[in-house]
């Protein structure tokens, strides 16, 4: 696939709307580089508690230091708060503190911007000598442009709204029809068939029939056939444990694990609430895998909220908690990206 180059400010904001997914409030997105080629995105809440800034610091370097190719940053610092001339920008001492973890890691900030709620302008620049852009100029950029070709489009907020869904007993009873029928099975030949069935949607192009949402969803009822459901996701004959926890050295196939959300979307809205934690769980291993840690977080709390008792959604929102981060995003071959992007 052909590059493409981001030449202006508003570029770098689009590029920053798109990928994330949704316009961020009140954070701290930043961008890893090598030479003048993209790496990892990485978007964290602002901190609110003084005294704090070198803890943030230390934690953001975390993040940003498992692009091992990585030898320069661009940030964007995105509030509400407003500054006055003569004045230091929000966050001044926050991006201070950053850049000096960064330097003992080799790692230099190349260029800041300061978006607030209309308009932006350059982080470094003195309040009040340069003409704020309006937010309102991200739509018109070059780059914008290409990714709403390419079917991309950017969220208000990065709040999660499920499609609904009605019917439930008739829904619910009709997936334990189909768990009735999968206890009955030997286990080999009922993961067979779950494996079977779930590749030939993932192999389709269109959605499916709502039995077989039906079929899938009481597949993923029983532990076992779930986490081998969603080690095949990826497409790749790897062990099943490496792919779980995306450590493999072979890319996944990104594309297929875009339809497998939409797929799973799409049957969650043929279930009823008893059944939906191990779909909900599912979505959020799938943003855990490309890097969307906050949108991870949301679906494995929403699996909660209908099974507080979900233990795989509890232990993977606790390992997203905890920082870890997915294998893939660590090398930028593997890494989650929407398109190849290189600055001038």
């Amino acid at each position: 696939m052909e590059k493409l180059t981001i030449k202006t400010p508003s570029d770098v904001l689009s590029f920053i709307g798109h990928t994330l997914g949704f316009w961020p409030q009140e954070s701290l997105v930043c961008i890893t580089m090598h030479e003048n080629s993209i790496g990892a995105t990485l978007r964290i809440d602002l901190p609110h508690q003084p005294g704090q800034e070198l803890a943030y610091a230390r934690t953001v370097a975390h993040y940003l230091t498992s692009d091992t190719t990585a030898t320069s940053v661009l940030f964007a610092v995105y509030t509400s708060e407003t500054t006055q001339a003569g004045s230091l920008r929000p966050q001044a001492s926050t991006i201070a503190a950053l850049t000096g973890v960064l330097a003992e890691q080799g790692i230099t900030i190349r260029d800041g911007l300061f978006v607030g709620d209309d308009t932006f302008s350059p982080y470094d620049g003195e309040p009040g000598t340069s003409i704020p852009l309006p937010v309102s100029s991200t739509q018109t950029s070059a780059i914008n442009a290409e990714f709403i070709y390419r079917g991309s489009f950017v969220e208000p907020t990065d709040q999660i709204t499920l499609p609904s869904s009605n019917q439930a007993e008739t829904k619910a009873a009709a997936v334990e029809h189909h768990m009735e029928n999968i206890q009955a099975q030997p286990t080999e030949a009922a993961l067979l068939q779950g494996r079977k069935l779930w590749a030939d949607m993932l192999d389709s192009q269109d959605f499916p029939a709502d039995d077989d949402c039906h079929a899938l969803v009481a597949n993923l009822q029983f532990p076992a056939i779930r986490d081998r459901l969603i080690a095949d996701i990826p497409g790749m004959d790897e062990p099943m444990q490496q792919v779980l926890f995306a450590q493999t050295e072979q890319a996944p196939k990104w594309s297929r694990i875009e339809w497998a959300q939409q797929l799973l979307l799409h049957a969650y809205t043929r279930t009823s609430p008893e059944h939906a934690a191990p779909v909900l769980t599912a979505i959020g291993y799938i943003n855990w895998w490309e890097g969307k840690g906050s949108k991870a977080h949301q679906f494995l709390q929403l699996a909660l909220d209908t099974d507080p008792a979900y233990r795989l959604a509890r232990l993977s929102d606790q390992m997203i908690g905890s920082g870890i981060v997915a294998g893939w995003n660590m090398n930028k071959n593997t890494a989650y990206t929407a398109l190849p992007f290189d600055l001038p």
